[in-house]
């Protein structure tokens, strides 16, 4: 899509488009820029037929006419061509009109509107035309642009001006405006504006099935048969080479198998990826020790409540609550690790299938997203770098798409993205030519390993040389944007060529967008052609709601749907970049497997993070939740999705319900007589009927096209909806009112529609980016990610696995993706504050898994899972109180167990022997080391006390009392010194409950030492248990403890008084409420000495 270079800006509530001439020597001198050949008649493109040739109406002279003009003019015209007056023919697809010569026993006017038997591609194509192809128009200027023009509302008047000042001076080659249509008469208009008349019906192109069914392709009586013969084909060849052994006692004839159409039975034709079972000597073990865990559970809880601690009643009960809700916390996450299994791809096998040689590669499409907001919090280098590896990916060029989606609408962002898409025509051809990892400038530049190995180019050490230097130019050129940026000049921020920022109201300003990349004319410097670069930023206005990211996200789906339409995208955070180059080649291993690719609608990569410390003191890698529970998952229906390193199938996010699997036929009894099965067999159907009645209330499914390979499987299938049944009213209310984006969500397997225009395509790229867009439609209900919470990931995921989606993990053996986190305490703290809060939104609402998609494809143990995802900030109640009691129970000198007999001490030691052995299991079967699984469990408590229990309150407040919190972009700091981050204090109110639960532990251990010192040798054996208890406490805050210290090993002022204030007080209160002493007062005796 050629745009001249230039930024698209717009409004489709305000009826404006604009075209902003960022460089001086690209000005735009007209509409016919941004077209092929014109009509004469209305200056609208002409289209391209199927046969790849421009539309022409007369045959006699070729005078250029569009077809919606040709049609116009032979319905209400006078049917003649305008120049040579030759009366019109009717061609193929064009309604019949009175005079039109008899060609067949079929009238095009009775099927106009036939779209029964039509394929998705074919549909989409007929409401393209009726959305692209409407109208006529007659008046030109000299450019050829239509001056008069009709179907605007009333006031929707818009003339040449410039960001609301008219000036007649100005010529029309110094435009920012292409005009929108005003008020006239029918004859006057403009096919590719987005503004229809609502009193001229459209009339979109017919297609007859029933005529000439060999061009259309499916559904055809000669394609049926011409499939027969090739599987027939197929089959036979298979069985040669099954029986080559048998030929010739093993030997081949060399021409007998000499077919170009034979298949690769040894590797092209083999499954792209392979499920890698978990070893029974490992699995077996664990899984018994699940089983003896819970006994042992049910053994221990059967103690705790019979032998209740008489003295300390409500210390007892309190602590029996809380391990309740622990042990059903526990329940809810070890479950859903019943099945865990690792997977493995098989690139070359891909490559075999769809990449031929001599013949353009057959891989599907990828759109990828990367997301951003404020370029302070997460500075333009690692955005910049995030962009760079995306356009050197490891897969052909003309199939990756990459969208930047700046929702702060920055121009410090759009100055970055122009000065990357210029360094990447140096570093990408370099990245290729040399087969450099990591493909990210900044890591790989910095990374310390020796860059010669498996190096052999003898230019390679110059060439390298020579990009480093271009590296660090571009990195002071991002650091002098990012400097300017930081003084915000009065009137706002300026383009180069004086045209004001659209963008300079945060939260009130058009929808932008800008193509850097892929458009004709722009390549590397080698001459090759490079990846699609696009700019987007949504249209915001005052009193719309916009929904975070999960509204830019959406605004990418229809933006990308509009412009390149893949069937297939990738998001990504703006500080993860690509670490493994063939990381789309991975994920297409599974969505391109013709076997069991067309139920998976993501594949799901772990997260892994440069810039840790070697310690991981917070435990930002989770290395747990990566490399344990999602393993569990993709046992059952997948794992959940993160957030980011994620490939999505578009067609799943559109919500449509996953393709229903054929099950094998059943047992027939055609042997019997009819009379033996009368009775089961109507039983039978009727119970049949009934369940296919029920799914098909709860499924709308898209009817799938397969390619030959797939129906050769015959394995999936797909339940055909008629398009009749979908009718435009309700595509419009599902997904809003373009149809263009319409016609793209039929195209199951992606792609523009062949006669769409570029400056069409333009207008409604504006248009779906706008802030109303999304008004009385599915987006963010049903369609899109999903609204409702801040953590809009889970909610996403959820939704698709209840359409009976599954969803693969995978895990390369290079990490597929690689970004910043948070290291410092207080920024890691309030990230897994948003997590929570997010977690309890969608507690509250009605997507909560405990009571939602019940009847759909949700599996019982994926839908624990999910619960566990939204009840764990609840455990931050019981786990302060349970913190809390070992300081009480050493200060009053109770504890929450009686004395502990026999029969207790095994319940207690297999209790903890249990949980031991299945942690050391996990361990063995996920990879995870002990410090890990250490960090992991020590932060669950910190998070706990603090982030977890925030959240919870903070969420009671927004659903109880509207009270919302404000979305805080984690900060991503540039290179500051290695692990500099680590040591910085933010003073934040999370920090208070974890020290207050410190101190209070630390002072209850010193007063039960210094009572048992005090009482004698007898008060030490009951010591122990509840010291066991505070220190348990203490060690898992160790780390929050290192973190308030410091580099300088100081705590911090303000964390020191406020914890000590609230310890003291609990502990004065609680000596006041139980003090000590006897209640009777002091027990006096004689002591027997005569003082006198």
């Amino acid at each position: 899509m050629n745009t001249g270079g230039r930024l698209i800006a717009g409004s489709h509530n305000r009826n404006e488009f604009v075209l902003i001439n960022a460089d001086e020597n690209a000005r735009i001198r007209s509409v016919q820029e941004l077209s092929g050949q014109v009509c004469q008649i209305c200056g609208d493109e002409i289209e391209i037929t199927v046969d790849g040739e421009p539309f022409v109406a007369c045959n006699e002279c070729a005078f250029p006419v569009c077809r919606p003009c040709y049609e116009y003019e032979r319905r209400e015209g006078t049917q003649a061509c305008p120049q040579c007056r030759t009366r019109y023919k009717r061609l193929k697809g064009s309604p019949r009109v009175e005079g039109d010569e008899e060609e067949d026993d079929i009238d095009d006017l009775e099927h106009e509107f036939d779209f029964e038997g039509l394929s998705p591609e074919q549909v989409a194509e007929l409401m393209l035309a009726a959305r692209l192809n409407t109208g006529r128009g007659s008046h030109l200027n000299g450019n050829g642009i239509p001056t008069d023009f009709d179907s605007s509302p009333p006031g929707a008047k818009v003339p040449l001006l410039t960001y609301g000042e008219e000036d007649a001076d100005i010529s029309s080659d110094r435009h920012a405006l292409i005009v929108p249509p005003h008020m006239g008469h029918h004859a006057n208009r403009v096919h590719p504006v987005p503004y229809t008349d609502p009193s001229i019906p459209l009339q979109p192109r017919p297609m007859v099935p029933q005529k000439d069914t060999a061009v259309y392709g499916y559904g055809s009586v000669a394609w049926k048969d011409r499939m027969e013969e090739w599987k027939r084909r197929q089959s036979d060849k298979l069985q040669v080479v099954k029986h080559e052994g048998e030929n010739d006692g093993g030997s081949f004839d060399g021409n007998e198998l000499d077919d170009p159409d034979l298949p690769m039975m040894d590797e092209g034709r083999q499954p792209l990826s392979r499920k890698l079972p978990i070893p029974s000597s490992k699995i077996s073990p664990y899984r018994l020790v699940i089983i003896v865990r819970l006994a042992v559970v049910g053994l221990f809880f059967h103690y705790r409540i019979l032998h209740p601690v008489k003295d300390a009643y409500a210390l007892w009960l309190t602590s029996v609550i809380c391990e309740i809700w622990f042990a059903v916390s526990w329940i809810l996450d070890q479950f859903p690790k019943w099945c865990p299994i690792e997977r493995e791809t098989y690139l070359d096998r891909l490559s075999l299938r769809y990449e031929k040689e001599g013949k353009p590669s057959q891989l599907a499409s990828v759109d990828v997203f990367v997301s951003t907001v404020d370029p302070l919090k997460e500075p333009p280098l690692i955005t910049a770098n995030t962009v760079l590896s995306i356009l050197a990916v490891d897969y052909p060029v003309e199939k990756v798409a990459c969208y930047v989606s700046d929702d702060g609408a920055a121009m410090l962002t759009f100055e970055a993205l122009s000065e990357t898409a210029e360094f990447a025509r140096k570093w990408v051809p370099f990245c290729k030519k040399f087969n450099i990892e990591p493909r990210a400038p900044e890591w790989y530049f910095c990374q310390k390993m020796d860059y010669l190995k498996n190096k052999v180019h003898p230019s390679f050490v110059r060439e390298r040389r020579a990009m480093k230097r271009d590296y660090e130019e571009f990195k002071v050129r991002i650091n002098g944007l990012v400097s300017t940026a930081l003084k915000v000049p009065e009137d706002g921020w300026t383009m180069q060529d004086g045209t004001p920022w659209p963008g300079n109201s945060v939260r009130d300003h058009p929808g932008m967008i800008q193509v850097f990349l892929g458009q004709s004319g722009v390549r590397d410097v080698e001459g090759n052609e490079l990846p699609r670069l696009v700019y987007v930023s949504r249209e915001k206005r005052p009193g719309f709601e916009h929904h975070k990211k999960a509204g830019a996200m959406n605004a990418l789906v229809r933006v990308s749907a509009v412009l390149s339409n893949a069937p297939y995208l990738l998001n990504v955070d703006c500080d993860h970049y690509i670490n493994n180059s063939k990381a789309l080649r991975e994920a297409m291993c599974f969505m391109m497997d013709p076997t069991s690719g067309k139920k998976v609608c993501y594949v799901q990569f772990p997260q892994r993070f440069d810039g840790i410390d070697r310690h991981d003191r917070y435990s930002n890698r989770n290395v747990v939740f990566f490399d344990i529970n999602m393993k569990g998952l993709d046992g059952l229906q997948g794992p959940i999705y993160v957030g980011t390193g994620c490939v999505f199938r578009r067609h799943a996010l559109y919500g449509y319900d996953a393709p229903v699997t054929k099950k094998p036929p059943g047992k027939t009894c055609n042997c019997w007589p009819k009379w033996c099965c009368l009775f089961c067999g109507s039983r039978k159907k009727k119970s049949l009927k009934a369940k296919d009645n029920k799914k098909s209330k709860n499924r709308e499914t898209s009817k799938q096209i397969h390619a030959l390979e797939n129906i050769e499987q015959g394995i999936v299938v797909s339940k055909p909806v008629k398009s009749t049944e979908q009718s435009q009213t309700k595509l419009e209310k599902r997904f809003g009112q373009s149809p263009v984006f319409i016609a793209a969500t039929l195209l199951e397997n992606g792609g523009v529609p062949r006669n769409a225009s570029p400056a069409s395509l333009l207008r409604e790229a504006i248009q779906v980016i706008s802030c109303g867009y999304e008004d009385k439609s599915d987006w963010g209900k049903e369609v899109g990610w999903i609204y409702g919470s801040v953590t809009e990931d889970i909610l996403t995921g959820f939704k698709m696995h209840c359409h009976g989606w599954r969803s693969v993990y995978c895990i390369p053996k290079r990490p597929a993706f690689k970004g910043s986190a948070p290291i410092n305490l207080s920024d890691r703290l309030h990230q897994v504050l948003r997590w929570a809060l997010g977690s309890v939104e969608i507690f509250f609402s009605k997507h909560c898994p405990i009571w939602y998609g019940y009847g759909g494809g949700l599996k019982w143990l994926e839908r624990f899972s999910y619960i566990n995802s939204v009840v764990y900030p609840w455990t931050s109640l019981p786990l302060l109180v349970y913190c809390t009691l070992p300081a009480i129970c050493l200060l009053t000198g109770k504890f929450i167990v009686p004395e502990i007999s026999n029969y207790a001490s095994i319940v207690f030691m297999a209790l903890f022997i249990s949980i031991a052995v299945t942690s050391i299991l996990e361990m063995q079967w996920g990879g995870v080391g002990l410090d890990d699984l250490w960090r992991n469990e020590q932060f669950w408590v910190i998070g706990g006390v603090s982030s977890h229990l925030f959240a919870l309150f903070q969420g009671l407040l927004k659903v109880l009392a509207g009270v919302s919190t404000n979305f805080t972009v984690t900060s991503k700091a540039a290179d500051d010194g290695e692990f500099s981050e680590l040591y910085i204090f933010k003073w934040t109110s999370l920090l208070v409950p974890p020290t207050t639960l410190l101190i209070m532990n630390v002072i209850g251990v010193v007063v039960g030492i210094s009572d048992a010192i005090n009482n004698g040798y007898d008060s030490w054996g009951p010591l122990f248990g509840r010291l066991f208890f505070a220190i348990w406490v203490i060690v898992h805050l160790y780390p929050f403890l290192k973190g308030l210290l410091g580099k300088q090993n100081k705590m911090p002022t303000i964390i020191l008084v406020w914890s000590i204030l609230l310890s003291s007080i609990l502990t004065l209160l609680w000596v006041r409420v139980n003090p000590f002493v006897n209640r009777d007062g002091p027990v006096l005796e004689v002591c027997g000495l005569n003082c006198n």
